[in-house]
C-alpha cells in the first residue's frame, strides 16, 4: 500500500485528488492539509511513502514546504502539483527534493502512475512538461551537451547503463530486471551515480542523461 499526504489549499482540487487516487486500491490518502506549514506537520505525523503538494499555498508554499520535507522527513518522496503557468518554479522544486511534477488538468491516469514511480524510486514528469523541464533547465542537449559528456566521463560502464535507463524514466525495480541484478544493487548504483554527479535526485540526473547523449542509447 502506498500511503499519500495530499496538501493544496483548495478543498475541491484536494477532493478531486482524493476521488482519481481512490481508484487504485494500491493508494491510500492518510492525510490531508491546506498549507504548506500543516503538511509538514501531517508528514511527520504520518510518515507517508509520497506528498503531492501544490505550488502556491498560504503560510508555507510548496517549494519551502517540500525543502523542509526533504531535511526533516527524506524518507519521503515530494512531487508538486502544478500548472502551465509556473514553469519559473522548475529549478528551484528540483533543487528542493521534488521527485516529479504533475499537472492539475493532466489526465487522471498520469497522477496514479506517477504516485506508482516516485514510491518506487523513480522521478516522473507529465509529458507535457517534462519537454519544458529539459529546456528550462538543461538549455537543450546542443548547448550543454559537452559539459553533461564531461559529467558522466568518471562513471563506470555499469554506471553510465544505469543513468541512461534512470534517464529513460524507469524505476529501481525495471532497471534490476533489464539488467538482471537485485534491485539492491540498482538503489547502490544509484546513490553512486547521484554523488558523482553531484545533483540531488534522480530528475537532475535524468537530465544529465538526456544532455549527454545517453538516453537514446537505451
Amino acid at each position: 500500500m502506498i500511503r499519500v499526504l495530499l496538501a493544496d489549499d483548495e478543498a475541491m482540487i484536494r477532493a478531486g485528488v482524493r476521488a482519481i487516487l481512490a481508484a487504485d486500491p494500491r493508494i491510500e490518502v492518510v492525510a490531508e492539509a491546506g498549507d504548506g506549514h500543516q503538511a509538514v506537520q501531517q508528514a511527520l505525523a504520518h510518515r507517508p511513502d509520497v506528498v503531492l503538494l501544490d505550488i502556491r499555498m498560504p503560510r508555507l508554499d510548496g517549494l519551502a514546504a517540500a525543502a523542509e520535507l526533504r531535511r526533516v522527513l527524506p524518507g519521503a518522496s515530494v512531487v508538486m502539483l502544478t500548472t502551465f503557468g509556473e514553469d519559473e518554479y522548475i529549478a528551484r522544486a528540483l533543487s528542493d527534493g521534488a521527485s516529479g511534477f504533475l499537472l492539475k488538468s493532466g489526465d487522471p491516469h498520469e497522477l496514479i502512475a506517477g504516485v506508482h514511480a516516485v514510491a518506487d524510486g523513480a522521478a516522473f514528469l507529465s509529458p507535457k512538461v517534462a519537454h519544458r523541464v529539459i529546456t528550462e533547465l538543461g538549455g537543450g542537449r546542443m548547448s550543454n551537451g559537452p559539459a553533461a559528456r564531461r559529467r558522466i566521463q568518471d562513471l563506470t560502464p555499469r554506471e553510465r547503463q544505469v543513468l541512461a535507463l534512470l534517464g529513460a524514466g524507469l524505476s529501481n525495480a525495471e532497471i534490476a530486471r533489464r539488467l538482471h541484478v537485485v534491485e539492491g544493487t540498482v538503489k547502490a548504483y544509484v546513490s553512486a551515480i547521484l554523488a558523482r554527479l553531484e545533483v540531488r535526485n534522480r530528475v537532475q540526473a535524468a537530465i544529465i542523461a538526456y544532455e549527454a547523449g545517453l538516453v537514446e542509447q537505451t
